[in-house]
């Protein structure tokens, strides 16, 4: 979607735990020598349910770092019930994970990241709850 010599960003339509997996070592694959941050969004009703998010165990253990976002609008708009950040903290089994519910806060840590020697990788079925990823590209400096 957006490089440079010392970064990329990438979009994926993966959103299910074995295309997340794959998605995520295939990247890690092809650039070995820079730092992959790996964002998903849990956006289709069996990722956004409490009982599937199990499923997502492991999947993103290749990503340098990883990032899931959702957003509590899309739970409402579902009429799902809500999804604490602890439970899909302790779903995908990693420690370190980073969780938002709030697009413009994802924004501002992404922005905050130094992205010399990295690269972005987001994956989702949905938009990140309408992020423009080609402004996002341009504000971190891959393009």
């Amino acid at each position: 979607m957006a490089k440079n010599d010392h970064s990329a960003l990438y979009k994926d339509f993966a959103h299910s735990p074995s295309k997340l997996k794959a998605t995520i070592e295939a990247a890690k694959e092809q650039y070995p020598e820079r730092c992959l941050v790996a964002c998903m969004e849990l956006h289709t009703y069996s990722s956004l349910n409490c009982d599937f998010l199990e499923q997502y165990k492991g999947c993103m253990q290749k990503a340098d770092e990883a990032i899931v976002f959702y957003s509590t609008h899309a739970l409402e708009i579902k009429k799902m019930p809500p999804l604490h950040e602890n439970k899909v903290k302790e779903s995908f089994d990693r420690d370190d994970i980073v969780v938002f519910t709030n697009k413009d806060k994802l924004v501002e840590y992404l922005e905050s990241l130094d992205w010399k020697g990295k690269n972005l990788l987001m994956m989702s079925s949905g938009s990140f709850d309408g992020l423009d990823l080609k402004t996002l590209s341009e504000e971190l400096g891959i393009d």
